[in-house]
């Protein structure tokens, strides 16, 4: 088995519950903003179409055709417009109050703070690469007690480039002074994290929380983190 020395990590909905946190968020946003009154009377139905635009946005956002700005408050616009409401002011208030609440939120998966604490005392060098906004990702590591545990956080913004780009993963090395054959990439998108890793060389652990099928193929599959104890 080959010795890995840093272990680079996805954030979002590989440690950090994107879609329970984003949930919480919304449902405040919803009473605070008196949604229901204004014409969206299913609190579920908001949220599933939320979640719909959103990951057709970051599809497009990591892609290049779209700016963060854009995807920042067109999710919110769109998933409004299901509800028959053209409110681009609302929109985007929505967007800033979602962004200032959805950092605080600290919901993780199952045993993230173990296998951390695990991989830490067994001399790993832990960092994280991911896609999210640079104050957001910042926030959010360090309102839900993660911030210890990384040396280094990469984000697009600070690299200047996206997973599954390669020169986000260059970046990241060169900035953790990492080499290559002793690093290995930890994350649930196959596309992003899993593929974008292997097109530069990098080992990779596909975190299949969701236990879908994959059609590539990753050096190591978890379906949850505690197994990461059987890699390291």
């Amino acid at each position: 088995m080959k010795q890995y020395k840093h272990l680079f990590f996805d954030l979002d909905h590989t440690l950090w519950d994107i879609e329970a946190n984003a949930k919480e968020s919304l449902h405040e946003l919803y009473f605070q903003h008196q949604l229901a009154e204004k014409g969206v009377d299913n609190f579920e139905f908001f949220f599933e179409r939320y979640s719909f635009h959103n990951t057709k946005l970051w599809d497009r956002y990591s892609k290049g055709f779209i700016k963060q700005e854009e995807l920042r408050w067109k999710r919110i616009w769109l998933t409004l417009l299901d509800f028959k409401m053209a409110n681009e002011k609302l929109s985007k208030q929505l967007s800033e109050d979602f962004l200032n609440i959805l950092p605080t939120k600290k919901n993780l998966f199952p045993y993230t703070i173990e296998i951390l604490t695990y991989l830490t005392h067994k001399n790993y060098t832990l960092h994280l690469i991911t896609n999210g906004f640079e104050n957001v990702q910042h926030q959010k590591i360090s309102n839900s007690n993660l911030k210890q545990f990384f040396q280094e956080v990469i984000t697009s913004e600070a690299s200047n480039s996206l997973k599954p780009n390669k020169e986000i993963f260059e970046y990241a090395l060169q900035k953790s002074n990492a080499r290559i054959e002793e690093s290995i990439m930890l994350g649930d998108n196959l596309e992003a994290d899993i593929m974008g890793a292997i097109n530069v060389g990098m080992d990779t652990v596909f975190v299949n929380h969701l236990n879908i099928s994959a059609n590539i193929q990753p050096t190591y599959t978890i379906t949850s983190l505690q197994q990461l104890e059987d890699i390291f």
